[in-house]
């Protein structure tokens, strides 16, 4: 058991005053020890201190450097992109709705014109901005729109965003262009993602009549099966509703 020295304490015998002996040396001990580590520590710090030093002002910089980026070229940048977006989404609009001559404004919305920009340029020179990356997705559905399917795939493969109805018509719109070009395999696949990327009574229905009529003509009568009777339960409201009982009949019949 320890002895602990109280003041006017007086060792009783020669083995009380050995054992004090023994502890004021060993707290001694135990005190030099943590004098001497200090002392090492500030010995280490004061040798590094310029190393030290340099690493947060490296570490200040950068942080300084990042917000002054992001105030003064980021932010500039972001806004003049979503600017340039307004004049070629105007032709984009117009050509969804127009009953002639689609194929040339969906080019200008493209490619711009008038020196004003198209979904192609803010892409190439916006590039990482948030309209740059809805400008991928505008060019894509222009692309499908014009029967050109590979460049669709191209830029609606560069879109991504978490947006329950983009995100979906946007992995549909793959589906589309590779069914148009005779890849039902690859088609379903993405129809399928379409499904998987939000439940809605929009796009949910759609890509799972799509799904199921894909996966019929690649004789997959329980996955097809599976997607009608889906629809049958869960969006009976929906236009694809409407059928479904006929496309159900004959997923069981085949």
């Amino acid at each position: 058991m320890a002895t602990y020295k109280k003041r006017g304490f007086k060792p009783k015998n020669k083995e009380e005053e050995n054992l004090l002996d023994k502890q004021e040396s060993t707290t001694a001990e135990v005190f030099s020890s943590l004098d001497e580590g200090a002392s090492k520590s500030e010995e280490w710090v004061s040798r590094n201190q310029n190393y030290i030093l340099g690493v947060i002002g490296v570490i200040a910089v950068s942080v300084l450097g990042y917000m002054a980026y992001y105030q003064f070229v980021e932010k500039p940048n972001a806004e003049s992109a979503a600017n340039e977006m307004m004049y070629p989404q105007q032709y984009f609009d117009q050509a969804l709705y127009a009953t002639a001559e689609k194929d040339s404004l969906f080019t200008l919305a493209l490619n711009g014109a008038e020196g004003k920009f198209g979904f192609l340029d803010i892409i190439d020179e916006y590039n990482g901005t948030p309209a740059a990356n809805l400008a991928k997705y505008s060019a894509g559905m222009a692309y499908l729109n014009m029967q050109k399917y590979d460049e669709a795939i191209k830029y609606l493969e560069g879109f991504s965003t978490k947006d329950i109805i983009l995100g979906a018509v946007a992995k549909g719109g793959i589906g589309d262009a590779f069914l148009q070009l005779n890849q039902p395999e690859d088609a379903l696949g993405y129809y399928e993602k379409a499904v998987s990327h939000s439940t809605n009574e929009y796009t949910t229905p759609k890509f799972l009549y799509k799904a199921g009529v894909t996966a019929m003509e690649l004789n997959k009568k329980d996955k097809a099966l599976k997607y009608f009777q889906r629809i049958k339960d869960e969006f009976s409201s929906s236009e694809e509703a409407k059928t479904i009982d006929a496309f159900i009949g004959k997923a069981k019949s085949i």
